[in-house]
């Protein structure tokens, strides 16, 4: 198999890590993109012989650390949303985000994370509890949740309220998330896709939008349906079935990035 359709299946989840550390659809995708640039200039950059889905993880990391560095980018502006993400964490480095999420989101082991970041995984272990720690002592939101399925409804908003969060309603349809935006005004949206009347729960976002600055992190069956490159996509998703862990990560990830969170 070529390097490159060997490469193809991780794109999406990449795309979605990229986007979850750096803050941004247009951030992750570019560290994606220096990654695909340096395999096509330095194929050898990838050990045959190893395992490619912890090297193209580590390579993402790397990059996203070169970005971080304005010495190490010739000066360049460090990106608004990783500024205020960073802001926030000035008592702890990125890299325990990163630890986070890679854990929390993407699957990997502490062992695993470890390669990846260039830790063990004791030291993953300790930067996931700080990071942790400091995400729940630093902000609060009001979120709304777009869900039809009650059981998963009533499982978000348990972990929401667990955060320290306020849920300020449970829409069901396009048509009451739309109407609950706009007289909440959230500072967070957790939206499904499908939606009880069969309308799409991306469509709701894009209308809420319109109106409202807002994060969102969209919860599906199918991410990679979302990350195709043909049309705006979300910065932020979770896969379906979630772990209580992995919505917790993501929404504290995402108000670390959001300037308008306030302290807890």
């Amino acid at each position: 198999m070529s390097l490159g359709k060997a490469i193809a299946p991780h794109l999406p989840y990449l795309r979605r890590y990229g986007r979850a550390i750096s803050g941004s659809q247009r951030s992750g995708d570019a560290l994606v993109a220096r990654l695909l640039e340096t395999l096509v200039a330095h194929p050898d950059a990838i050990d045959t012989g190893g395992e490619l889905r912890i090297q193209l993880y580590r390579m993402v990391h790397d990059n996203f650390g070169l970005m971080t560095n304005p010495a190490a980018t010739g000066g360049e502006t460090v990106p608004a949303e990783i500024a205020v993400a960073d802001a926030r964490l000035s008592r702890i480095p990125s890299l325990a985000r990163q630890a986070l999420l890679l854990t929390a989101v993407e699957g990997f082991s502490a062992e695993e994370a470890g390669r990846i970041v260039g830790r063990d995984a004791a030291a993953v272990e300790a930067l996931i509890a700080d990071a942790m720690e400091e995400i729940d002592r630093q902000t609060r939101a009001r979120i709304l949740i777009i869900e039809d399925e009650p059981i998963i409804a009533m499982d978000i908003e348990m972990i929401v309220r667990e955060l320290g969060h306020d849920v300020v309603a449970v829409a069901t349809t396009h048509t009451e998330a739309v109407a609950d935006a706009q007289m909440h005004q959230p500072g967070l949206v957790l939206a499904d896709i499908q939606l009880a009347d069969n309308s799409s729960g991306i469509e709701a976002v894009q209308e809420i939008l319109t109106d409202l600055t807002v994060p969102v992190i969209f919860i599906t069956a199918f991410p990679e349906r979302l990350l195709t490159g043909d049309r705006p996509e979300p910065a932020f998703l979770l896969t379906k079935p979630y772990q209580p862990a992995t919505l917790r990560a993501a929404i504290s990830q995402v108000l670390f990035f959001d300037e308008s969170t306030v302290p807890a």
